[in-house]
């Protein structure tokens, strides 16, 4: 694992070491180990290292044999053993044992098409000496970052936002519309993101820049079209235990010590005993418990801990710590965010580096491809509620979605039909399964400012992303649907991205994702609809799987979606100070995305009754984040983005040859 960044001229400006030097310690956490710098007439490109894979001389950047391709690479090819093997037998040379070799080394050879012999989590850019132009791709579902700015000629790159915003021309403004799609779908929708004239690239696809401009291409994509005919669920588990125990093996390829996360659900129990059947001996695990009983799963942690055999650290997250982190988790989103979960992940990645670890499998991705999230069964119920829409006794089926909310313990029918009734009958929207989350969700734009509104004149994000739905989408059935727009636009944004790939890198810390191995992804797309949620049994598929190979209780256990408190981290005597700057008349006035009485009106509301919605909640995470991106990367803008120092510095500068 690393991070990445680079600088493409044809304007004539010239590009020097110093400027990408800043770019690479504006994220140097990614890469603590080393770092490289590349130069030539047109461009400068620069990795720092996170050394997990060819310790000795993995360095980068690094070349192909020919020295015409040049590489910075960020994530694994977990299949480079494979494919340098190929390599091998058909006689090309390699100095190293790294998997950054045999991916430029391939590119070399193959070009693009090269991509889809990858099997991994990667975000790089290669440089052809002889074309003068650059090559920039991501991974499939969008597991490692990579962002752009084009302007004048010039194409900025980097692993994270802050490295771009260390060249002074490029000035952080926020993208009000990318703001609405926040506020709605927990993300913007690719390529777009919170700043203006800053893009990311979207997950499967590549881009390629030079003289003549900017051009992406899709390379892979996300697609339910082929449906395995006939299979029974016993040779479907049969076939998925082999493809699923390859995904595992694979990903335990290091030449340091792997760990894994261990939460009590059966996802990440799933990934552990499949660890400990492939390898034996110690295996390190690391958990979250909460203070508040609400969110905590510690009895299923332990559970899983004895049955397993790790040998486990864990910490207990309070209201304090998550308010006490909060800043450090914003500046590394580099997006507002709608929830405050990102916080533990952060202080779980820390508690993983103090131990001496940079590498964690993780059971990420098992909900999305095996339909375990509620919002699949809530769609379910509410199709079937539509059919009779003044029935009382359907929408009590909604009780059994969420019995670890305690506002759903007693909730009567009326409150259920008015919550959960939200365009009930459009069951041929598009958007149908997620129009209740994005409604919600859409109650923070409710407290947003005159100016904000009038800036956006009615756009509506949903219209927006109804344009990227793939071409196939209407013929998907309901849950096909609801699996793409999930992996697509939360997973890939929100999870991957806030949850995932800020929070461990923070630390230095990479997470592996057996789930998300692209075999893995395409062979659950094909499985039959019941296989995956049978009747209102998520995760079915998973759950005859892991029969006998982990505790009962966590097999039988409904799915408990992982959340962390967010109205006692800031409304509470004990809220640090910066909270109440965040919540002040000048913020407001400065930032102008949200309107201050608005805002009061509502806290005022919650310090009387002691209690908030989760849309309140929602609100809130919302509001301060989004001021301390204000205060962090616009306000301040000015001041030096490259905070940290990079180390082991090696500078290859073909312009003084």
């Amino acid at each position: 694992m690393c991070g990445i960044a680079g600088i493409v001229d044809y304007s004539g400006r010239g590009i020097d070491g110093p400027a990408i030097e800043k770019m690479l310690c504006a994220i140097n956490y990614r890469g603590p180990d080393e770092s490289g710098i590349y130069l030539s007439e047109h461009t400068g490109i620069g990795n720092v290292r996170l050394s997990i894979i060819d310790l000795s001389t993995g360095q980068q950047p690094l070349s192909d044999i020919s020295g015409r391709y040049w590489i910075v690479f960020n994530g694994e090819i977990f299949n480079y053993r494979e494919l340098r093997e190929m390599l091998l037998q058909k006689g090309y040379t390699l100095k190293t044992l790294s998997d950054t070799e045999v991916l430029v080394q391939l590119y070399s050879i193959y070009g693009k098409e090269c991509l889809s012999m990858l099997n991994g989590q990667f975000a790089f850019a290669i440089w052809d000496k002889v074309k003068e132009e650059i090559f920039l791709a991501r991974d499939r579902i969008g597991i490692r970052p990579l962002f752009y700015n084009l302007s004048g000629g010039r194409l900025t790159f980097g692993s994270e936002i802050k490295s771009i915003f260390t060249q002074k021309e490029i000035v952080p403004e926020f993208s009000y519309e990318n703001l609405s799609q926040i506020y709605t779908f927990w993300t913007a929708i690719t390529p777009g993101t919170a700043f203006k004239n800053i893009f990311e690239l979207s997950p499967g696809h590549y881009l390629v820049y030079n003289r003549e401009g900017i051009k992406t291409g899709r390379y892979w994509e996300l697609n339910y079209n082929d449906t395995f005919s006939g299979i029974t669920i016993n040779k479907a588990l049969e076939d998925f235990h082999e493809l699923f125990y390859d995904a595992v093996r694979i990903r335990l390829r290091a030449d340091v010590e792997v760990a894994a996360y261990l939460s009590g659900g059966i996802d990440s129990s799933s990934t552990v005993a499949y660890i400990k059947d492939i390898e034996p001996g110690v295996l390190n695990t690391f958990s979250i418990g909460f203070r508040d009983r609400d969110f905590d799963e510690t009895e299923y942690q332990n559970e899983a801990v004895k049955f397993l055999n790790t040998r486990h650290k864990s910490i207990t997250c309070s209201s304090d710590d998550i308010s006490q982190s909060f800043p450090r988790v914003i500046w590394h989103t580099e997006t507002p965010v709608t929830r405050t979960a990102p916080a533990p992940m952060f202080l779980l990645s820390r508690l993983v580096r103090e131990n001496n670890i940079k590498v964690v499998i993780t059971g990420e991705g098992a909900d999305e491809m095996l339909a375990g999230y509620d919002i699949f069964k809530e769609a379910k119920i509410r199709r079937f509620w539509a059919s009779q829409p003044d029935s009382t006794m359907r929408p009590r089926l909604l009780t059994k979605l969420y019995p670890y909310l305690p506002q759903m313990r007693q909730a009567n029918p009326a409150i259920l039909k008015m919550f959960y009734g939200y365009k009930l009958e459009e069951t041929d929207n598009p958007f149908y399964s997620h129009l209740l989350r994005w409604n919600n969700s859409n109650h923070i734009k409710k407290h947003f400012s005159e100016q904000l509104k009038s800036q956006l004149n009615g756009y509506s994000p949903l219209d927006h992303l109804e344009n990227y739905l793939p071409e196939d989408f209407g013929k998907w059935d309901y849950l096909e649907k609801s699996q793409w727009l999930e992996t697509s636009i939360f997973m890939s944004g929100y999870l991957l991205s806030s949850q995932g790939d800020r929070m461990a890198m923070a630390n230095s810390v990479e997470g592996r994702y057996p789930f998300l191995d692209y075999r893995v992804i395409e062979f659950c797309n094909k499985l039959p609809a019941d296989f995956k949620l049978n009747g209102l049994n998520e995760k079915f598929f998973l759950k005859k799987l892991m029969q006998g190979k982990i505790p009962e209780s966590i097999v039988k256990r409904s799915k408990q979606a992982y959340r962390a408190p967010i109205k006692s981290a800031f409304v509470t005597v004990n809220a640090p100070e910066y909270v109440k700057e965040m919540l002040s008349p000048e913020l407001f006035r400065k930032a102008g995305i949200f309107d201050f009485d608005s805002i009061s009106n509502l806290l005022q509301k919650i310090e009387l009754t002691g209690n908030s919605s989760e849309v309140n909640d929602m609100v809130l995470a919302s509001v301060i984040s989004t001021h301390l991106l204000f205060t962090m990367f616009i306000e301040k803008s000015h001041n030096d983005f490259s905070q940290g120092k990079i180390c082991n510095l090696k500078i290859i500068d073909e312009t003084k040859k």
